[in-house]
């Protein structure tokens, strides 16, 4: 199934479903947002399964006259992953890791599809990252490799949008990632059965119709399963948190002469089975 978030009036997002060329709200199905479908676990799929097709239940929306949200608004973590394909972190210039390199994004930087994404005033060099995207459905602490499947409930598309000049001002690189609208995710949660080897997947990215980046998730140094493993040996992983896998080579800071991100780009992240997440990038406001 394909999952979406799409906002009912302001301030009122609803879960969905796409069906064909439709999308159905599970509002009235009892789940008031996307952290309750994921944590309902294998009885919410079969609840929704029954309130889809006999008959289909809940209002059915035109996907091309609906806003669409991030499909989890607010996630509980955001956990991204840096220096994961060999020759981004050779055009970077850093050692390839030899354990995973692990930073955070707060949640308000998470926008979705078609949503702005605002190039700070205060910084001068915003950068773009195309950037496969977990999404964890059950729980849990030291979850061994061999069962990192168990906890997987889909897929999503990610953009790690980066200010430079932020991230490399000191060792730690937080604080250049996390601006407001640097999270662009979706715009749809593919569930895991829908792909079934998720380590061989194209993944790239288009910049106003030019490829900047492209890979396969197969170049990853460390695979979905080593992720699960190593980051819940120190934190519980909880239902919705989103992990962002790392971005391949061809980043706008690595490029001569460097392509940062300007008013009016548009920026596009295409991997194999996922639709597609696309956003413009727009100034920020003056005082």
């Amino acid at each position: 199934m394909r999952f979406v978030t799409l906002r009912r009036w302001e301030g009122v997002d609803e879960p969905a479903v796409l069906v064909d060329d439709q999308i159905v709200g599970l509002r009235d199905a009892g789940f008031p947002d996307m952290i309750s479908v994921i944590a309902g676990g294998a009885e919410a799929a079969d609840r929704i399964q029954r309130w889809l097709y006999s008959p289909p239940g809940g209002e059915q929306f035109d996907p091309l006259k609906v806003r669409l949200r991030a499909p989890i608004p607010r996630p509980p973590k955001v956990i991204c992953v840096g220096l994961n394909y060999r020759d981004h972190a050779e055009e970077t210039g850093l050692k390839i890791p030899e354990v995973p390199t692990i930073f955070a994004k707060f949640p308000t930087c998470v926008i979705g599809p078609r949503e702005p994404i605002v190039l700070p005033r205060n910084s001068s060099r915003p950068d773009y990252e195309a950037e496969f995207a977990v999404v964890i459905g059950k729980g849990g602490r030291h979850i061994p490799e061999d069962r990192w499947q168990e906890h997987v409930f889909g897929y999503t598309c990610f953009n790690d949008v980066s200010a430079r000049d932020f991230q490399m001002a000191t060792s730690q690189w937080m604080m250049g990632k996390t601006f407001d609208t640097f999270a662009p995710v979706g715009p749809a949660i593919v569930t895991a059965d829908e792909i079934p080897n998720p380590h061989n997947l194209d993944i790239s990215l288009v910049l106003n119709g030019d490829v900047m980046q492209h890979s396969n998730t197969r170049n990853l140094i460390f695979t979905i399963p080593r992720l699960i493993a190593h980051l819940s040996s120190v934190f519980t992983l909880e239902p919705g948190d989103i992990i962002a896998t790392g971005t391949p080579s061809g980043v706008g800071f690595a490029r001569t002469p460097p392509r940062y991100l300007k008013p009016g780009d548009e920026v596009v992240v295409r991997i194999d089975g996922l639709p597609e997440l696309s956003n413009p990038c727009v100034a920020e406001a003056g005082d």
